[in-house]
């Protein structure tokens, strides 16, 4: 076992200076149709995963995927072309729009309003910034407007509200990450979809829908619908509209990192030693301290793995209904794999029991959810047939 700030010491180190370089490539669709998919290169290949095991695992991963060869989405579609070809569902496609404005409005909001702390505390008595008082305001104005909203809850005000609407309910966080607003690190919107008028006794794999909104450098709306294959990036324009770029339906193997919770190391041995398995191979360290860039790059890079583990000394920060659910239909969505809860089971299978339920999880590659498993909890049943080497 190692102790918090040798962990944390070795992951400094283990953010050397070598860069990433990407490219993009343009890869056939259905029909004859062009999509732009980026791909990360870097000096590490990619692992051996055994072509008829890492099937038969993305299969047991992604439970129940859409049998369609591929999305009906072509580069340069506009949000609502994008939905009209994907869903026939109205209701949906008013809802997935509507906080499309929703996203656009935040993203405005980052980066013109006060982020001092102000006094005003959420129901969990963290302190709140004021930027986070807006989000959480416009998405419930926004679900309310759509008339397409039953109920809906968030972190910051967890016990649902009735929104008038009938068709669907809604769980997000307003502002993932809020807490590194003011150093200008990205931040997001995390949401879910639920079909009905019930935020519990349901799981992950009951979303019609899910979401997240990224407000960096680009403001970036990436989205996944339960009955349309592939996670799919639409990035905001100078005219205010959302235009498809980027549809991904695979993560692969590579060596890329996000630690977060790294205080669980010093009385978590586990954890510890998976994370010192992630430095000695020479992993890069990408962590920025918050959940959803951590989580987008592994869908943007198409690889890594995101882990936020806890301890007899740490508690379970993360909520199952508005963070954890809808980033892992994001994800297996784009390919990759969950693992929730401790019980090596997806993200998308845990039954939320109250709305403030608090988890952990880990997302990322099929290989790496397997060696996070079978590190942390000495079996990977699910992956048994998955290599999880990733060779340099």
């Amino acid at each position: 076992m190692i102790g918090a700030k040798t962990a944390a010491s070795k992951v400094q180190a283990a953010a050397s200076t070598r860069k990433v370089a990407t490219s993009a490539k343009v890869a056939g669709v259905a029909q004859g149709a062009r999509r732009f998919r980026q791909v990360g290169s870097s000096k590490s290949a990619f692992n051996g995963v055994k072509a008829a095991s890492l099937t038969r695992a993305m299969s047991s991963a992604t439970a129940k995927r859409s049998t369609k060869l591929a999305a009906r989405a072509e580069v340069g579609d506009t949000l609502e072309e994008f939905l009209e070809k994907n869903t026939d569902d109205l209701k949906l496609r008013q809802l997935m729009l509507s906080m499309g404005e929703a996203v656009r409005t935040i993203a405005y909001k980052v980066r013109t309003a006060s982020c001092n702390a102000t006094a005003c505390i959420n129901s969990f008595g963290d302190e709140q910034l004021a930027v986070d008082l807006l989000a959480d305001k416009i998405l419930f104005e926004t679900l309310k407007f759509s008339g397409v909203c039953e109920l809906a809850c968030s972190e910051e005000v967890p016990e649902p509200l009735q929104m008038g609407g009938k068709g669907f309910s809604v769980a997000f966080d307003p502002l993932d990450g809020s807490s590194i607003v003011d150093t200008n690190f990205a931040v997001g919107t995390i949401f879910g979809v639920w079909p009905g008028g019930e935020l519990t006794g349901v799981t992950g794999r009951d979303q019609a829908a899910a979401a997240m909104g990224i407000y960096g450098p680009r403001t970036v709306y990436c989205l996944a619908l339960k009955d349309a294959p592939g996670c799919h990036e639409f990035l905001l324009q100078d005219d205010g509209k959302f235009v498809h770029v980027k549809e991904t339906t695979e993560i692969r193997e590579g060596k890329m990192f996000s630690p977060g919770n790294l205080r669980a190391t010093s009385d978590n041995p586990e954890y510890a030693k998976l994370v010192n398995y992630w430095i000695d191979n020479q992993y890069t360290l990408r962590y920025t301290g918050g959940m959803v860039p951590d989580v987008f790059q592994i869908i943007v890079k198409e690889k890594g793995v995101f882990s936020n583990v806890i301890s007899p000394s740490t508690k379970a920060k993360l909520r199952l209904l508005f963070e954890v659910a809808p980033l892992a239909l994001l994800v297996e969505k784009a390919g990759g794999a969950s693992s929730c809860d401790g019980q090596c089971v997806s993200g998308l299978d845990v039954v939320v029991d109250v709305h403030d339920q608090r988890t952990q999880i880990c997302y990322g590659s099929v290989g790496e959810v397997k060696r996070f498993e079978e590190t942390l909890y000495g079996k990977s049943e699910r992956f048994a047939e998955v290599e999880a080497n990733v060779t340099a």
